[in-house]
């Protein structure tokens, strides 16, 4: 982590050892530098404060690899690198971006995002350690943890799937919190608009796992954001079926094979997704006329650090649809229910909440001593 008064006028005098007293989430260099940055860490030190008490659940996870994954790569005694390194999935197809070394998707190798290659839409795990097929038997109550999840899919726990799976296992906890899980058994398709798709479009093949997650309902997605590539931009992609696994002789490869996609087969289609560049706010009039959203849902949305998320609330709240935002750490998610209270007057719907599908590996370089995880906490409008 870095000095929490980096850039207060004066130059950092050393690694930044010397933690607030109070809440022990933020650490400085100097003395100095903890006193010139009171003026703005005053506000939020006792929240976070509080927030540190609960330090222990944010780092529960029901895995084999938890403390690895956790407790020691925040204390550097391992890094995301060495963690994927040790089960061989280290910068390949759809796990390349989860580590600092990887591909990101402002410089990204474009075959990465070729869905007709095998490398995009492969988990390179075993088909014990993948849900790489359709489940044994139908969901026969809500998931709500990750230990549910594994259950259901007969993964063992010492699987790293969780890593990739926690985007579509948030849009499952969303529709849940949302009130629209009856909603699912009700209708043929599901609409959803996802905002700020950025780590996502390199891994789009973990979201036929929501075949799985709503049998027999057509879920459309359309996938909005700045970050989408130019040439990728109103690209219409299918998945008729699962990412499927590294073992050739594999049921999987047989339901998958002959397609454009790579993914399943035009017959069993179940989630479509479609790409757009640009802010939702600008692209909405056009994409809703064909996609009218049933929830809007904005992982990891920092809408605290950009002024463009401000005209989005102003439409979001014109059109009185359920969205569920995302963020790394509670904080970031009370600035932005602040935020959003500024420009609507309203506090949220739905009030802050631990989401039990977060990524179970921890941030690296993090700016607080409070852990980060990726989709760690929700709140909606």
């Amino acid at each position: 982590m870095e000095c929490a008064g980096k850039g207060s006028g004066t130059r950092c005098l050393g690694p930044p050892r010397k933690r607030c007293g109070r809440c022990g989430a933020v650490a400085y260099c100097s003395a100095s530098h903890q006193i010139s940055h009171w003026k703005e860490h005053k506000e939020e030190c006792g929240r976070l404060e509080q927030q540190m008490k609960h330090l222990d659940l944010l780092n529960d996870f029901p895995f084999t690899f938890s403390q690895e994954a956790t407790i020691q790569i925040s204390e550097k005694k391992e890094s995301r690198c060495s963690f994927l390194s040790k089960r061989d999935i280290h910068q390949v197809g759809m796990w390349s971006c989860e580590c600092c070394c990887g591909a990101s998707v402002t410089s990204f190798d474009s075959s990465l995002f070729d869905h007709s290659r095998s490398e995009s839409h492969t988990w390179y795990l075993s088909n014990i350690m993948c849900p790489c097929r359709g489940p044994s038997s139908p969901i026969a109550k809500s998931l709500c943890s990750w230990k549910d999840y594994y259950e259901w899919r007969c993964i063992p726990l010492d699987s790293p799937v969780a890593l990739l799976l926690h985007w579509p296992l948030t849009v499952y906890h969303a529709i849940q919190i949302a009130g629209l899980g009856s909603l699912t058994s009700e209708i043929s398709k599901l609409c959803i608009h996802y905002l700020g798709p950025e780590k996502e479009l390199l891994q789009l093949a973990v979201f036929g796992e929501l075949c799985a997650l709503f049998p027999g309902v057509l879920v459309q997605i359309e996938l909005i954001g700045p970050t989408v590539p130019h040439h990728r931009n109103g690209d219409k992609i299918d998945l008729y079926s699962y990412a499927h696994c590294i073992e050739k002789d594999c049921n999987c490869k047989y339901e998958n094979e002959n397609t454009s996609c790579g993914i399943g087969t035009p017959t069993s289609s179940r989630v479509t997704l479609q790409l757009h560049r640009g802010y939702y706010h600008d692209c909405f009039r056009y994409i809703s006329k064909d996609s009218f959203p049933h929830l809007v849902i904005a992982p990891n949305a920092g809408i605290a650090a950009y002024s463009s998320w401000l005209p989005t609330i102003e439409l979001i709240k014109e059109i009185n649809v359920p969205a569920l935002f995302s963020d790394y750490c509670e904080e970031a998610c009370h600035l932005a229910a602040c935020c959003i209270n500024t420009v609507t007057s309203q506090p949220p719907r739905l009030p802050i909440q631990l989401n039990p599908f977060r990524q179970p590996i921890v941030v690296e370089d993090n700016a607080l001593i409070l852990p980060c995880y990726s989709n760690c906490f929700l709140f909606g409008m």
